[in-house]
C-alpha cells in the first residue's frame, strides 16, 4: 500500500533536499568561460547550487556557501543553525570557523575502540555526539519520530560571510594590483632631475623579489660631490673584473 509521506510527518523542506542532492563544487553551466566558477553556494530560495559569478542575481535570496574537508562538503555551523537545530552534530574546526558535514559518510572499517557511534552510517564520533552529519541526524529524525517540524527554525534573510570572495572584471584586478604596489605617503617615480635634486629629503623606492623596502636618506649629509659622483658612475661604463 503505497502511503504518503506529507501525511504521516515524513518531509523535508525543499532547502534541506537541495542541500543532500545538489552538486557542488561543479563548474557552473551559465559561466563556462569565467574564472573560479565553481559551484559553492547554495540558494535556498531557489534551491539550487550556484558560483560566485551567479550572486549578484541572488544578492536577496537566503545563501550559504558550502565548503570542501577531506573530499566532503561542509557548512559553517553558525549557518546551519539559523535554520535546523544541529545540536548532537559532530562538528570540526577549519580555519577558525566551526562547521559540520552535510551528507552520510559510511565508515569502511569497523571501529574498535571507545566512542559513539553514528545513529545512521555506524562512524565513530566523539563524546557527546551521535551524529556525524546533517543528513544523519535529518534520516534518524524522519526515521525515529517521524516529525521534523519542530527542530526547523525560521531565518528570513541569511547572506555569505563578508570575507567571502566575489570574482571581479579583469581591470578592476588590475587597477586594484598597480594601487597595491603603491606606498602611501610616497611620490611616484619618474619626476624630473631637478626636483628630485633640490629636495629637501630624496627617498630611493626599490622593488625586490621579496618586496618593496624604501631607505630614506638626508640630503644635507649628501655633499654635492658625491650626487655628481654617484649620476656620473650610473651613466658611465660598467667597471669590470680583469680576466684570469
Amino acid at each position: 500500500m503505497l502511503v504518503d509521506l506529507n501525511m504521516v510527518g515524513l518531509w523535508k523542506p525543499a532547502w534541506l533536499e537541495a542541500l543532500d542532492t545538489q552538486k557542488f563544487f561543479v563548474a557552473c553551466s551559465l559561466h563556462e568561460n569565467a574564472k573560479k566558477n565553481e559551484k559553492n553556494i547554495c540558494c535556498l530560495d531557489c534551491c539550487t547550487s550556484i558560483c560566485p559569478h551567479c550572486v549578484p542575481s541572488h544578492r536577496f535570496h537566503r545563501l550559504v556557501q558550502v565548503r570542501r574537508y577531506v573530499y566532503h562538503d561542509v557548512v559553517r555551523l553558525e549557518d546551519i543553525e539559523k535554520l535546523i537545530d544541529s545540536s548532537n552534530v559532530q562538528s570540526y574546526t577549519i580555519n577558525s570557523s566551526k562547521v559540520v558535514f552535510l551528507k552520510k559518510r559510511p565508515q569502511s572499517r569497523q571501529f574498535k575502540g571507545s566512542g559513539n557511534i553514528c545513529t545512521s552510517c555506524d562512524r565513530s564520533l566523539q563524546e557527546p555526539y551521535i551524529h556525524c552529519s546533517l543528513g544523519c541526524k535529518v534520516d534518524y529524525i524522519l526515521r525515529q519520530k517521524k516529525d521534523l517540524s519542530p527542530y526547523l527554525r525560521t531565518c528570513e534573510t541569511l547572506q555569505l560571510s563578508p570575507d567571502f570572495f566575489i570574482p571581479h572584471d579583469a581591470d578592476d584586478e588590475a587597477n586594484e594590483t598597480t594601487h597595491s604596489t603603491v606606498m602611501e605617503g610616497e611620490e611616484p617615480m619618474g619626476s624630473s632631475d631637478s626636483e628630485n635634486l633640490n629636495a629637501p629629503c630624496t627617498e630611493f623606492v626599490r622593488k625586490k623579489r621579496s618586496g618593496l623596502y624604501a631607505c630614506a636618506r638626508s640630503a644635507s649629509r649628501v655633499s654635492d660631490e658625491d650626487m655628481s659622483t654617484n649620476m656620473s658612475r650610473r651613466k658611465g661604463i660598467p667597471h669590470r673584473s680583469p680576466l684570469c
